[in-house]
């Protein structure tokens, strides 16, 4: 496990600070809503935003202490407000740890005369533990035929990427599945290891995405898929500029890769504004984002900060706002407001919530997401969990639909919220988990763009009118749940897709 910094201990001091005690309770008048709305302001959005998604936190990379930086300024924001700590010990934080399964820097690869650094001159797929010394072999793009002839048992396979998808995914997504099933098909016919090097279509992926491979695989500490077994299938992936390089005949692969796991921690922040009504007060309506993003990485024209200025400053400001709002006028209902650390380590910080909530599970009645609200067109957005099999509360997404009419009247993209949709968009973002243990759930979003986990993702590039009334829809929509008689009924027969 890392050592707990003293930085650690300064900022738990900083951050059991406690809110103002709740108001006592009172009615809650049909017109709250567009009063409390009065509380979301652009300016409020635009400087927490530029304070959260500007270089001081370096990107927010979970496990560091960026993000714990970052989550602190959060908490500080939320007791400013008057939120009550909801968190672990009458503090705004609920701990976890994530696994981290890395190569070690001392790993080495080498392809005949030249060594090629492992998260510089080339990609490992997954860190193992692999000490070998085989014959390199090319097989052109794979293909049986070619893998038969090339006789590969025992030996390292070299491969050249090809192929497009003919399932309906993206290209991108295609193509990181391709390196996991190509490599295991290989594998069974005897390759020791196997080195893909990319074509002009696949360069364009390396270039963009290669970078998600440099910290190696993360985890809460029981995932299985982090376990460091014996000897493994080592996987390469190498630029276009090797292609060349990586078909000359005669060549050695030498590998030395070892891999090492380690602890670090994250955190959930967590703050409620009590509800007025004594009998509902005991169910929460919970409000979903996450704070970190990619952190520091090779630059990118001049830029090595990752920002993630929409993705997801955008939910975190919006969520502030909605504090704001629901302090000014709370609802019958509790709110409660989640910022769920490592979202983009594999939604770590939700899963660990979902599984270990700060309220009894039950008394969750809706979660509503803030993911990327700040870009793209300025009519338009999405909500993410409308249609089946995605769907698993119509009456929860019929009060976000009303409340949209109510408000800001976006016309809605409906296709990525398909389970046709290539980029798969539903299943990476926080109210997943609590999706799939059936506790009604959408996601509010104005959708990729070409910025989107690039250093460009910067707090200029938002459109701070629409985040406005993307926050005004999550409210409005939280702000119905919340005074409504009943919570939204579940959907009967839910089921995802996968």
């Amino acid at each position: 496990m890392a050592p707990r910094l003293p930085i650690l201990l300064l900022t738990g001091l900083l951050l059991t600070a406690t809110a103002t005690s709740a108001q006592k309770a009172r009615p809650a008048p049909a017109s709250s809503a567009r009063n409390a709305d009065s509380a979301i302001k652009e300016a409020d959005l635009r400087r927490d935003l530029f304070a959260l998604a500007g270089d001081k936190y370096r990107g927010r990379e979970g496990g560091t202490l960026d993000e714990l930086r970052a989550s602190s300024w959060l908490a500080e924001q939320m007791r400013a407000i008057g939120m009550q700590p909801a968190g672990d010990d009458g503090t705004y934080f609920q701990w976890f740890n994530l696994r981290r399964t890395r190569l070690t820097p001392a790993s080495i690869l080498r392809i005949g005369s030249r060594t090629l650094r492992p998260g510089h001159e080339a990609v490992v797929v997954a860190p193992v533990n692999a000490q070998l010394k085989a014959k390199l072999v090319f097989v052109g793009t794979g293909t049986p035929a070619e893998v038969a002839k090339a006789k590969i048992k025992g030996k390292a396979v070299a491969v050249q990427l090809s192929g497009e998808p003919t399932n309906g995914i993206s290209y991108r997504r295609y193509l990181f599945g391709k390196l996991r099933e190509q490599a295991a098909e290989l594998a069974r016919a005897g390759a020791v290891a196997v080195v893909f090097v990319s074509d002009d279509k696949a360069q364009a992926i390396y270039e963009h995405w290669s970078h998600i491979f440099e910290r190696g695989r993360y985890g809460l500490p029981a995932d299985e898929s982090l376990k460091i077994v014996g000897d493994q299938l080592p996987v390469v992936w190498l630029p276009m500029s090797e292609a060349e390089a990586l078909s000359k005949s005669g060549q050695e692969l030498v590998a030395d890769l070892r891999a090492e796991t380690f602890l670090y921690p994250s955190v959930n922040i967590v703050a409620k504004q009590p509800g007025t009504d004594a009998q509902l007060r005991s169910q929460h309506v919970l409000f979903s984002t996450h704070q970190d993003h990619d952190g520091v990485r090779a630059p990118v024209a001049g830029d090595s900060i990752y920002n993630g200025a929409d993705d997801n400053a955008t939910g975190c400001a919006a969520l502030l706002a909605v504090m704001r709002a629901f302090k000014q006028q709370p609802g019958k209902r509790s709110a409660l407001f989640v910022y769920h650390g490592a979202e983009e380590r594999g939604l770590l910080g939700s899963r660990y919530f979902s599984n270990k909530p700060t309220v009894p599970r039950e008394s969750i009645v809706a979660v509503l997401n803030a993911e990327m609200m700040g870009r793209n067109a300025p009519d338009s957005a999405a909500l993410l969990g409308s249609i089946a099999p995605h769907l698993n509360s119509s009456d929860l997404v019929k009060t976000a639909l009303t409340a949209n009419q109510t408000g800001p009247r976006f016309k809605l993209d409906t296709e990525w919220d398909k389970a046709t949709h290539p980029e798969g968009w539903y299943f990476r973002s926080d109210h997943l988990p609590y999706a799939r243990l059936g506790i009604p759930a959408v996601m509010f979003t104005s959708l990729l763009h070409a910025d989107y986990h690039t250093p460009d993702d910067e707090p200029a590039t938002i459109d701070y009118g629409k985040l406005r009334r993307m926050t005004q829809w999550l409210y409005l929509t939280g702000w119905a749940v919340a005074n409504r008689p009943a919570p939204p009924a579940r959907e009967p027969g839910f089921r995802l897709e996968r």
